[in-house]
């Protein structure tokens, strides 16, 4: 079996500088290309900020002019789906996350007196309703009639959204 003794590598002073500088000059061209880069970054950015400023207004005044619409015909446009198509797009309805509100009248402090009494697991230590358990029991025949003996009402509203369509 052979064995080979590598010889160290050895470099001059003149070898030394000549790597320091030429990594110099590499990290300083690396830093005035960044530079270039950003300034015709905020020049193209600069170029289109008015245009995009419009765009998004025209978005925010078209969404507004969509949603109003679609909710005076919600009946008769979502009656069997949750979305209707255009030629440029979707629009529709999504449920939002489920949340505990209180109905007229009752407010935390009653319903936490009586949480205690129905269904005390319900209850944190820190003496709050657990209204996520609460919400995620709330079709179990134990959890069902006690919300409306609380005084609580399970809501999802409705949230308006528009996916536009691919170009061709």
């Amino acid at each position: 079996m052979k064995t080979k003794v590598r010889k160290a590598l050895t470099v001059t002073q003149e070898q030394f500088e000549e790597a320091i500088q030429h990594y110099a000059e590499a990290e300083r061209r690396e830093a005035e290309i960044g530079r270039i880069i950003e300034a015709e970054v905020n020049e193209v950015l600069s170029k289109y900020e008015d245009e995009r400023l419009c765009l998004s207004q025209g978005k925010l005044i078209a969404f507004g002019i969509a949603r109003i619409y679609c909710s005076e015909n919600k009946e008769a446009l979502f009656s069997k789906r949750r979305s209707v198509g255009t030629m440029h797009g979707l629009a529709g309805f999504r449920l939002g996350t489920p949340a505990l509100r209180l109905q007229k009248g009752t407010n935390w402090n009653n319903v936490l007196a009586t949480l205690k009494e129905k269904l005390p697991e319900y209850v944190r230590i820190t003496e709050e309703p657990a209204k996520a358990l609460l919400l995620a029991d709330r079709n179990t025949e134990k959890v069902a009639p006690v919300l409306v003996e609380l005084g609580l009402q399970v809501v999802q509203e409705d949230l308006f959204y528009i996916e536009a369509g691919k170009a061709a």
